[in-house]
């Protein structure tokens, strides 16, 4: 397709109903949209990505964290500071209570959100999303690079910001206890 069709089709204002229409519309893209309409589109995570969420996620189920209060690219609904809301897909979430089935979930009950860094998303993830998230009040957020190590950055959320609380590799984080995490 080119770049006149997709421009003709697209809505002046790209709501989140946008967002799943596109996304039931298009399987080989996954669509984010920031709470001020900046809409990024992002081919899908390659099988490395989705190890290291897997492997989290078992990490995290094997912690006794439940299974309902965990999840791999569900949609978060991002408030604004101007009134807007965005669409986020972070690559694992962990939630204090079970969620009502839905695309877009409010972040109210996240207490943390994982991204795992692709090639082309390091600006995105260490500073779109880390302000954004910050903003909408989550109280952590880990990046994962995909480096030899797989490091994990942890960020604590400290009043409207975050602050790093430990950097060290995946292999160091799956032999700890989630709980030592406040995931628990």
């Amino acid at each position: 397709m080119s770049s006149d069709a997709v421009g003709r089709h697209m809505p002046p204002v790209v709501t989140l109903d946008d967002l799943t229409a596109m996304m039931a519309a298009d399987e080989h893209h996954r669509y984010e949209i920031s709470p001020e309409g900046v809409l990024s589109i992002m081919p899908p995570p390659g099988y490395a990505h989705a190890i290291i969420a897997t492997r989290l996620m078992v990490w995290l189920a094997q912690g006794g964290v439940p299974a309902d209060r965990i999840a791999q690219a569900v949609g978060l609904r991002i408030p604004g500071r101007l009134g807007g809301v965005g669409g986020r897909i972070p690559d694992l979430v962990v939630w204090s209570k079970a969620q009502a089935d839905g695309v877009w979930l409010p972040v109210a009950d996240v207490l943390l959100a994982v991204e795992i860094l692709s090639p082309g998303s390091e600006g995105i993830d260490t500073v779109t999303k880390h302000n954004e998230y910050a903003a909408a009040g989550i109280p952590q957020y880990w990046v994962v690079d995909q480096d030899p190590a797989q490091t994990v950055t942890m960020h604590r959320l400290d009043g409207d910001h975050y602050t790093v609380r430990a950097t060290m590799p995946l292999a160091w984080v799956l032999n700890t206890n989630p709980a030592e995490h406040d995931l628990g």
